[in-house]
């Protein structure tokens, strides 16, 4: 409705499996923190997600669901958010890379790009995994990793289930074509670099709760890391333009072990045709919890990143958040969980059971 085109938004609900009484007692902990917000969740009975998933063939005990939550087209609504940005006079240029940015006074006052100056007085780095290397250039450091995350997605099926579910080792949404986005969600996969030792104390406590589904390796990412630049002249080719996006291989292992694990819980999808699959860079914070915030001693230089898996669900949320802090708005929510600051002023940074 807010962008007037169709982004293929679905209020369809999200139900997350518990496999044993323990899986399902994380869900409650996570639930006591979402009633503070006047979330719907709830926990469903094994009983009531046999109604709500009838035809599953594995046992489960319950389910955390959220009725009012939903899916949509990341390619549909990026297009439609972007146009509609465009007629109230945003100016988006594509394939164009952000060399760095300039201050006057410690404040922002232009943006450096690969076709030239853009003279601004705000800035909101949005750059997802590759957010911490262009913020080092001018000293800002951002504690963030990258996972790899493969996907697929099927050919239409018909009469399948409209709600989107995760599971232990399957999770699966329904596309506006009929077919399924499916996914492992049960394992990570982490190339080893050199910021893995650089922010270690930083990230343990996090990779501790993973341990049973991270799966680090030692590939060709260290060395292409190890040889990135700390800086660069901004009138020269930058590491963004060198490599333009990040495309790592799909991991066809992992995708086929999430379409075995979902056909023995879901006979309905053991005829399921695979059409694509890819793979996408994650760009992670030592909480899970993403980095919306202004930087003490730049003016006008906002943060938004590490959303950890999470950006495009809550996109729309943080976009509004980020540009009232870039215009000195009036802030629509307490943004002290988000600011950089909490990762270096002494706070506890504990990743929250369930995320």
């Amino acid at each position: 409705q807010r962008v007037r085109a169709e982004t293929g938004f679905r209020e369809c609900g999200i139900a997350h499996l518990a496999r044993t009484p323990s899986d399902l007692a994380v869900h409650e902990e996570w639930l006591d923190l979402a009633r503070t917000y006047q979330v719907d969740s709830c926990l469903l009975s094994k009983r009531q997600l046999e109604r709500l998933l009838p035809g599953c063939d594995t046992h489960f005990s319950g389910a955390l669901y959220t009725a009012s939550d939903g899916r949509a087209e990341p390619s549909l609504a990026v297009a439609a958010i972007a146009e509609a940005a465009q007629q109230h006079g945003a100016i988006v240029m594509e394939n164009t890379a952000a060399r760095g940015i300039e201050t006057r006074g410690g404040a922002i006052s232009s943006v450096i790009t690969e076709r030239g100056r853009i003279d601004c007085n705000a800035v909101i780095v949005a750059g997802g995994a590759w957010s911490r290397l262009f913020c080092r250039s001018f000293g800002i450091d951002v504690p963030q990793l990258k996972v790899v995350s493969p996907v697929l997605r099927t050919y239409p099926l018909h009469n399948g289930p409209e709600i989107s579910v995760s599971g232990r080792g399957f999770a699966f949404r329904k596309r506006l074509d009929g077919g399924y986005t499916v996914a492992h969600g049960g394992v990570i996969n982490y190339d080893i670099v050199p910021d893995s030792f650089r922010l270690l104390g930083q990230f343990f406590p996090l990779a501790w709760n993973a341990r049973q589904e991270l799966r680090p390796r030692l590939s060709g990412r260290f060395k292409v890391e190890w040889q990135e630049p700390k800086s660069w002249p901004l009138d020269a080719l930058s590491p963004f333009e060198k490599t333009r996006i990040l495309n790592p291989a799909p991991l066809p292992r992992v995708l086929h072990s999430a379409v075995e694990n979902l056909g023995k819980a879901y006979p309905f999808f053991k005829s399921l045709r695979v059409a694509e699959n890819w793979a996408g860079v994650i760009d992670v914070t030592p909480d899970a919890i993403p980095i919306i915030s202004d930087v003490v001693g730049i003016q006008g230089l906002v943060l938004a990143t590490g959303f950890s898996g999470h950006g495009f669900g809550i996109g729309p949320a943080a976009g509004n958040l980020a540009a009232s802090l870039a215009v000195s708005d009036k802030l629509s929510v307490d943004i002290t969980p988000f600011t950089l600051g909490r990762f270096y002023d002494g706070s506890k940074i504990q990743p929250i059971a369930g995320i």
